[in-house]
């Protein structure tokens, strides 16, 4: 976890447990990074020991018992969005839901982190846990993100491991030690459930794991197309950028240069930066810090823009999604973890270069004719993502573990 996500989530725990917890959380984390480094206690989750109580139950209502284990969050993270909104679904599908927090966050209480999930991303009937180690049996659990895909191996207490899949995790990292653990999660023996297509294929092909995809899907009663094209706004013309220097596969220095450049050809446009605060950093045009944006505030930020650039190096995010359920025209970088989603009907995908990319982005502002064929592509790209639908795919393979139709 890098320093900027530690601080969202020492700004987190202040909110959640006042000072004092927060200062307990971050005289800790200094104490393990900064006075010395302790590999075995950073890296103890590899190797710890198997807990839980094998399942005896066997009646219907247990085999809908899933259990789900999640990383620590903060507001704005779409993984976990994506997760929650799927235990949602699986709810409504008739199934008894449970979750757990893989790490300390500095709740006082289970009610206060249910809370917190509720206000921050969706409110659910799942009983929250504040540690894997005190959940009950369950018919299926799902593990999350990679870290706590080790988790789930060391847990006894369920009949199937599922492994919820969003990206393809080692390429956070460079090669080496983390990437390597990461990778090794592949080979747990869990059926994976996949964000889309191209990690389906890439885990089953490399990795021999059995994998079941879903699709993304916007939400259509946040985004949606309200009101005419936005147009030029006292000579000026809008591009939204997804700025996350935070998480390295989302191109942020790559984005910046192409719009540097387009820029300096065009002094009309005026670029909005969202997904983190960007005050560290000198940026030499015209453009609008809008920061983590609330979900509610998305979708007008969306609309009030010609154009988005949304650059994905590993699986895309439900960012171009909901762009394009909005009717703003989306322009990103080509590569098949892009493509499963995207393609020429409803973005402009152009190679990963500054010339590249600057000049898709222009052509969009420039040419309407192009610009109104990729908002109606779009439009209908993200009117056949239906949450519910996507929901079902999942529902299939944990009835399939529960043993009924």
């Amino acid at each position: 976890m890098s320093f900027s996500e530690n601080l969202a989530r020492l700004r987190l725990i202040a909110r959640q447990s006042g000072p004092l917890g927060a200062l307990r959380f971050g005289l800790r984390h200094l104490r393990e990074r900064v006075w010395h480094v302790d590999v075995a206690a950073r890296y103890g989750f590899v190797m710890a020991s198997p807990f839980g109580e094998a399942p005896v139950a066997d009646d219907d209502a247990f085999r809908r018992t899933v259990n789900w284990i999640v990383p620590v969050f903060f507001p704005g993270s779409g993984g976990h969005y994506t997760a929650f909104r799927l235990v949602r679904h699986m709810e409504r599908h008739g199934f008894t839901c449970r979750i757990a927090i893989n790490a300390d966050m500095g709740f006082t209480d289970r009610a206060a982190a249910a809370a917190a999930i509720a206000r921050h991303f969706l409110p659910l009937d799942a009983e929250v846990y504040l540690r894997p180690e005190d959940l009950p049996p369950a018919q299926t659990t799902v593990a999350t993100g990679w870290h706590t895909a080790y988790t789930l191996r060391r847990f006894r207490g369920t009949r199937h491991k599922v492994y919820m899949v969003q990206d393809y995790e080692p390429y956070f990292y460079p090669p080496g030690s983390e990437y390597a653990l990461a990778e090794a999660t592949y080979g747990f023996g869990f059926t994976g459930i996949t964000a889309g297509g191209w990690l389906a294929e890439k885990l089953n092909r490399e990795h021999g794991m059995r994998t079941h995809a879903f699709g993304f899907s916007a939400d259509p009663t946040l985004y949606r197309p309200d009101g005419p094209a936005p147009g030029r706004r006292n000579g000026v013309r809008r591009v939204l950028f997804y700025a996350r220097p935070i998480t390295p596969r989302r191109g942020f220095e790559l984005g910046l240069l192409a719009l540097a450049a387009l820029c300096a050809r065009r002094p009309d446009v005026e670029v909005v930066f969202a997904g983190w605060d960007l005050k560290r950093y000198r940026i030499p045009f015209r453009h609008v810090d809008a920061g983590v944006v609330t979900m509610d505030r998305l979708p007008a930020l969306y609309r009030s823009c010609d154009a988005a650039l949304v650059l994905s190096f590993t699986n895309l995010s439900l960012l171009p999604l909901e762009l394009m359920a909005c009717g703003v025209p989306v322009v990103s970088n080509r590569g098949p973890q892009v493509e499963w989603l995207l393609d020429p009907a409803n973005a402009a995908l152009a190679p990963p270069t500054v010339e590249g990319l600057a000049d898709a982005v222009q052509r969009v502002l420039d040419d309407p004719e192009h610009r109104d064929a990729l908002v109606l592509g779009g439009l209908a790209r993200a009117a056949r993502a239906e949450a519910s639908a996507e929901a079902e795919l999942v529902a299939e393979v944990l009835r399939e573990f529960a043993g009924t139709e």
